[in-house]
């Protein structure tokens, strides 16, 4: 018996598939450089002007260095871990436009964790016309909308 063999590419063709032979996978440079820009963002991102320490934050919120770091595990307020110790938090988010909504949207977006809520409120998103949560929340936007779009991306 005469059996044909095919390139494995070729036997899943059929009309309605074409068989990919590009590997869907991110190679492990590309995987290497995009943790290096990501590492490199957070840096950046630590070092802006907007970043303050959590004693600076708790003056400015009138409160205890403690307490400021129970807001942060609470998710009441955005900390990010300082690669040295402790937190660094965005001045931003102690405005009366947003700090009532963080507990919330914290725990719409299912995490307590400052990177994925800053990410959040820092992206701009297209049922906001491409604002940032922060930037539409600054300017009036109904809060429910907001929390609505963290409660579908934390599902």
């Amino acid at each position: 018996m005469n059996t044909l063999t095919f390139p494995l590419s070729v036997a899943l063709e059929t009309p309605t598939h074409r068989a990919v032979s590009a590997d869907p996978y991110a190679s492990e440079a590309q995987t290497d450089a995009l943790l290096r820009s990501g590492a490199a963002y957070r840096r950046e991102r630590m070092q802006a002007a907007d970043m303050i320490t959590t004693d600076e934050a708790a003056e400015l919120a009138g409160t205890s260095r403690v307490t400021i770091n129970a807001w942060i595990k609470a998710g009441r307020c955005i900390g990010v871990s300082h690669l040295r110790r402790g937190f660094k938090l965005p001045r931003w988010q102690f405005e009366p436009f947003v700090f009532p909504h963080l507990q919330p949207l914290s725990q719409a977006l299912g995490t307590a964790d400052g990177w994925p809520l800053l990410a959040f409120l820092e992206s701009p998103h297209p049922a906001l016309y491409g604002q940032t949560p922060r930037v539409a929340l600054e300017q009036g936007v109904d809060a429910q909308r907001v929390l609505g779009l963290a409660t579908a991306e934390g599902h």
